[in-house]
């Protein structure tokens, strides 16, 4: 059974049109990869609930949140700016994942020492974002993720800023943390051959539709369609 239904969904923009009809099944990894004003960053949006579709619905674990804001969504979406607040310290930032308030109950406190733990910040928890690394900026954001327990992560190109042997370090923690806390992962990319090393699948799209969809690395090595070999040839 598919965890994430997506059922004729469409939506507008000016002139541009978004139209999309996918499944994910639960605990995948999908990486959403395509030409800038392709549709990927407006389609996860429109899942998380930023985004409002003129028609079609979206189904989460078999509920439909179509009209669901995002706070009731069973999801949570991790932007390219980490969104971190500069006068708050790592902990923070992080346990804000709890409570907005910051009201943390022993739960809420276990919670934020483990995330800690398995985003490898141990020991920073005291500092501020700028005394820290743009590496473990992400990482504290990517904890605060994880302390919202919500089983549909979506990464909008966070890792972009970051020079290449971290973001494949970064590519990495989320696939472990992917496994440990049995999470269906869909994210954004506009480097096709990093992504394709942690996603169980790749989703191509262009013009607002996804034109072609496939296990790595096969898709990678045998594109089918004149867009993603001309789309692969281009980033490669």
């Amino acid at each position: 059974m598919a965890f994430l239904t997506l059922e004729d969904l469409r939506f507008t923009w000016g002139e541009w049109q978004l139209e999309v009809s996918a499944t994910v099944a639960k605990g995948c990894c999908v990486a959403l990869v395509g030409p800038s004003g392709a549709g990927k960053s407006t389609l996860l949006s429109l899942i998380a609930g930023f985004e409002a579709p003129e028609q079609g619905c979206i189904r989460i674990d078999g509920r439909d949140v179509t009209d669901q804001p995002p706070a009731r969504r069973p999801v949570t979406m991790m932007f390219q700016e980490h969104n971190l607040f500069a006068n708050l310290s790592l902990y923070e930032n992080v346990a804000l994942g709890c409570h907005p308030g910051l009201k943390l109950s022993l739960d809420d406190r276990q919670t934020v020492e483990a995330a800690f733990a398995a985003t490898n910040l141990v020991g920073l928890e005291a500092r501020l974002p700028a005394d820290v690394s743009g590496g473990q900026r992400q990482r504290a954001a990517l904890a605060r993720c994880l302390c919202q327990q919500r089983p549909l992560l979506l990464l909008d190109e966070p890792f972009t800023s970051l020079e290449p042997a971290l973001r494949q370090e970064m590519l990495q923690l989320v696939d472990r943390l992917r496994r440990a806390h049995d999470l269906t992962v869909i994210f954004v990319s506009h480097l096709p051959f990093e992504a394709a090393r942690v996603a169980d699948e790749v989703r191509f799209m262009h013009n607002g539709r996804v034109v072609e969809q496939g296990p790595c690395p096969a898709i990678m090595e045998q594109p089918e369609t004149p867009e993603l070999r001309d789309y692969l040839q281009y980033s490669g």
